[in-house]
């Protein structure tokens, strides 16, 4: 098990930040080492299966580097607040950009992490917004048969919707405001349909 050093006081801290910002390469590694302790805490939040936590840790720690860098200390509040704020940005902004890049987001595959750090997946959704399809129906059999009504649904917005937020059939999934993009609506809109699609597809397997 990682020991981690023991915070710093605030008198200390705020020494280190001076000289830190002064261009003092030792003050600034010093307050990075005496804070991967809350670069630990919060990878834990954000830890996931297919990446290895030191990997998490080290973006992490980019993170904590920008808020040393970008701190002001006349604000008041401590170091950590601040931080924590910054560290948590930088792995959102890491996952966010691995999700952009997925090219083949499949049913069964996870597309975020709930607040307990489980997984969750399309079918999650499917399943959890209005009614619990898979309460009746095995997990295999409803991918196909939403696949089934999906080719049954003519090319409309709703259709396109699912499709471009999801990444179904291979696409790279979409967030609602890159969808309001290349549909040319509003992000609200956008919402709206995804929610009319959604409920009229479990219409359509519900049994």
């Amino acid at each position: 098990m990682q020991e981690f050093l023991q915070p710093l006081l605030p008198e200390e801290e705020r020494h280190y930040l001076i000289l830190s910002r002064q261009g003092d390469m030792n003050a600034r590694n010093l307050l990075v080492e005496h804070n991967l302790r809350l670069v630990a805490h919060i990878v834990k939040k954000y830890h996931n299966l297919d990446r290895e936590k030191e990997d998490m840790i080290s973006i992490g720690v980019i993170g904590l580097i920008k808020a040393i860098n970008t701190y002001d200390i006349s604000k008041g509040h401590r170091l950590v607040t601040y931080a924590a704020r910054c560290i948590e940005n930088e792995l959102l902004m890491m996952l966010r950009q691995e999700k952009k890049t997925s090219k083949n987001t499949s049913l069964y595959e996870p597309i975020g992490i709930d607040k307990e750090g489980n997984e969750i997946h399309l079918l999650d959704i499917l399943g959890t917004q209005e009614t619990d399809l898979i309460k009746k129906i095995e997990q295999k059999e409803n991918i196909k048969r939403i696949y089934e009504e999906l080719e049954k649904m003519e090319m409309n917005k709703e259709k396109k919707t699912l499709i471009m937020r999801y990444g179904l059939y291979g696409r790279e999934p979409m967030t609602q405001k890159e969808v309001a993009k290349k549909l040319h609506i509003s992000r609200s809109y956008v919402s709206r349909i995804e929610k009319k699609a959604l409920m009229l597809l479990k219409s359509k397997i519900k049994t």
